[in-house]
Formats: C-alpha cells, sequence, structure tokens
C-alpha cells in the first residue's frame, strides 16, 4: 500500500468538514454511553465495547484518509459526509444494537467502510489493509451478527471488533510505505478524547440539572467536574505535545501512530466515558451509597486512563511514568473501600488524588525544566592533540 505522495513542509491543517464529522461522534458517544449507563455488570461493558469500537474505528478510518489525502475538495468532502451519515445511522442503533437494530449498526458501519474505501480506491494495495478487512469481513461480520440471537450477536461482533483491531498490525510491513502527516493525526486524535472529554461534562450536567442544587450537590459537581478537569490536565498539559514530538522524531511514524494513537486512545477515550458514565451515578444523590458496579466504572475508569499513560510513555520513550502509574494502583486499590461510602466521598477522594497528581507533574516539570542540558561531548576529531583518548 502506498500513498499518491509525501507529506510537504507544510503542516497539514483539519478542515471545516473533518470537525463537522465529529459532531456525529459527539453523538455516538453519548449512546455508548447511554448503553452502559443502564447496564453496569460485564456484560454491560463487554457489550458496549463491542459496539464502540466499530464507531471509533469508522472515526479512525476517515482520519487516516484525511491525513494521508489532500480532503479540501468536493469528492472528498461529500465522502466525509456520507460517512458522517453512516455513523449517525450507527448512533441511532447504539440503544437497540441488541435488540432490533442490530442490522442497522451493522449496515451503517460497512457503508461507512465501503464509501472509505471508494475515497482511497486509487492507492496501489488498498484491499490488503484495513480498508480492504472493513469492506470484506468485519462489515459483513456486523450484519450477519445483527440477524442473529443476543448471544451470538455478541460473540460475532466481538470477532469483528478484534478483526479491526488487528488489521493495522497484521498488515504493519505493507502500511510502512504510507506517508504520515506528522501534526495532523496528534490533532485530530487529541479532538477526539476531547469529545469524551465534553461527555463527562454532559453526564454532570444533565444529572445535576434534575437535582435540587442543595449545598451538597453542588459540591459533587465541583468534586466531579474536578475530576474532569484533572483528567483533561494529564492530557493536554502533559501528554500532547510528547505525542506530537514522538511521532515528528519517530524512525517509524506508523509504529507511533498505531501504538499510541489508534490503539491508545482507544483505552484512553473507553476510561473517559466509563468515568462519564459514574458521573450520572454519583451526583444527583450524594448521599446515597453507590454499587460496585457505579464505582468500578468511575475508579474503574480513571485507573485505566492513568495506566494508558504508562503504555504510551512506554511506547514513545520506553521510559517509565512512574507518578501516574503509583496515581493508578491508588485508584484501583481504593476502589473496594469506596464501595459503601456516600457519593460525595466517593467523588471528593477521587478528584483530591487527581489534583495532587498534577501537582507532583507539575513540579516534576518544573524541576526538570531548570535542569541544564549536559554539554556534548566532543567527537575525537575535536579533542585538542596530546589529550586522554
Amino acid at each position: 500500500m502506498s500513498t499518491t505522495g509525501e507529506p510537504g513542509s507544510e503542516e497539514k491543517r483539519v478542515t471545516w468538514a473533518e470537525l463537522y464529522f465529529d459532531l456525529v461522534f459527539v453523538f455516538a458517544i453519548t449512546q455508548v454511553s447511554g448503553l452502559l449507563h443502564h447496564h453496569h455488570d460485564w456484560t454491560g461493558v463487554a457489550r458496549a465495547l463491542v459496539v464502540f469500537v466499530p464507531v471509533y474505528w469508522c472515526w479512525v478510518g476517515t482520519t487516516v484518509q484525511a491525513n494521508i489525502r489532500d480532503v479540501d475538495n468536493l469528492r472528498d468532502r461529500l465522502g466525509i459526509l456520507l460517512v458522517g451519515l453512516g455513523g449517525l445511522f450507527m448512533a441511532l442503533a447504539v440503544p437497540d444494537a441488541f435488540g432490533g437494530r442490530g442490522v442497522l449498526l451493522g449496515a451503517a458501519y460497512w457503508l461507512g467502510r465501503v464509501v472509505l474505501l471508494i475515497l482511497m480506491i486509487r492507492i496501489t494495495g488498498i484491499w490488503h489493509g484495513p480498508y480492504g478487512a472493513g469492506v470484506l469481513v468485519s462489515g459483513p461480520l456486523l450484519v450477519v451478527g445483527g440477524l442473529l440471537p443476543d448471544g451470538p450477536r455478541l460473540a460475532l461482533w466481538a470477532v469483528a471488533a478484534l478483526c479491526d483491531l488487528s488489521v493495522p498490525l497484521v498488515f504493519r510491513r505493507r502500511l510502512a510505505a504510507v506517508a504520515y502527516h506528522p501534526a495532523h493525526m496528534p490533532e485530530r486524535f487529541a479532538t477526539f478524547l476531547l469529545v469524551a472529554l465534553g461527555e463527562s461534562i454532559v453526564g454532570i450536567g444533565a444529572t445535576a440539572a434534575r437535582a435540587r442544587l442543595d449545598a451538597a450537590e453542588l459540591t459533587a459537581v465541583a468534586a466531579a467536574f474536578t475530576i474532569s478537569a484533572g483528567l483533561w490536565w494529564q492530557y493536554f498539559v502533559y501528554a500532547a505535545d510528547a505525542m506530537r514530538h514522538a511521532v515528528v522524531i519517530a524512525d517509524s511514524r506508523r509504529d507511533v501512530i498505531r501504538r499510541i494513537f489508534q490503539y491508545g486512545h482507544l483505552a484512553l477515550v473507553a476510561g473517559v466515558i466509563g468515568v462519564a458514565v459514574g458521573f450520572g451515578e454519583t451526583v444527583a444523590d450524594p448521599w446515597r451509597a453507590l454499587g460496585p458496579g457505579a464505582v468500578a466504572l468511575l475508579y474503574g475508569g480513571c485507573g485505566l486512563y492513568l495506566l494508558t499513560f504508562g503504555y504510551t510513555r512506554w511506547m514513545m520513550f520506553r521510559k517509565v511514568a512512574t507518578t501516574r502509574l503509583i496515581a493508578a494502583a491508588v485508584v484501583l486499590a481504593l476502589l473496594p473501600a469506596m464501595v459503601r461510602l456516600p457519593a460525595l466521598a466517593v467523588l471528593v477522594t477521587l478528584a483530591v488524588l487527581l489534583v495532587a497528581l498534577n501537582v507532583v507533574e507539575h513540579f516534576r516539570v518544573e524541576r526538570a525544566a531548570a535542569v541544564p542540558p549536559a554539554p556534548p561531548t566532543p567527537a575525537p576529531a575535536e579533542r585538542p592533540v596530546g589529550g586522554p583518548v
């Protein structure tokens, strides 16, 4: 698989069509959150995940297409909007995806993948990669799964999700020829994470708007917002620039994009969705003790989010994200104790932990910035004659 040309020296900018396309996925993430809101057990999590993966992968396919091609033209604008329509159909199908709208979900995803393949059809070897696999394998599996009963449907959709996620790894050598624009890709995935964080604000506000808004409820809102802002701070203050830098300096941009963005951001967004759903269970009644499901979504989602930074930092620089891994361990260790506490205490505890983590990270960054860089070691030819060898 090869592209139509190498990226130029100018930075590729996100187009208005891409930003409009993202609005569809604001709604789609809300729908996935709603599905998880009604089913907190492991089966509910599995259902939400196998529905979320095709939604996410449809967005990823469009983002990659926009990255390696010039899409600011009539043909590609119309194509992106048509994929957006497919995404809207998928979002509408999510609430009853395991009922009467399973075929709609599968057919809408297949439509999006077919349109993307047509937009990329002039690229040599396009069938041997993610776009061909979406049309030939995962799309048909989702449609057939929509015709099956609940249990077999979940199993077949899980196979389709694994197919989509594994294709970039299976075809990694063929994808090595793809010339990615280094600035565009980090910006697009950061935007998608911002969309997910917006869902956490909706999870706070939609629930609080129906409450009495007494002192306890306003405190719960403030604590939940602090958690959301703390998650934002971890990514956009400390991680976003490092991720962009990793793409620019990478020997293999393909590997960085696959590991950090396509896979890593799937986990980041999933963690944020879990936190957003947890907010919906905590803000409305701050004195009520939460069940294990709601606490698992809130603390488990936050723990997954922080653990993912450990994965991304190691993949980018082969360095351990010590503070974030310790914070993730603390969050997950506190999870069992939070089940019996009032929702307000659960929120405040997590907010304090995230604030403390960000304070520690701030001082570590400031201390690192204050250390002058080590002088370069002179090359052998630059050493004075008669000096030590």
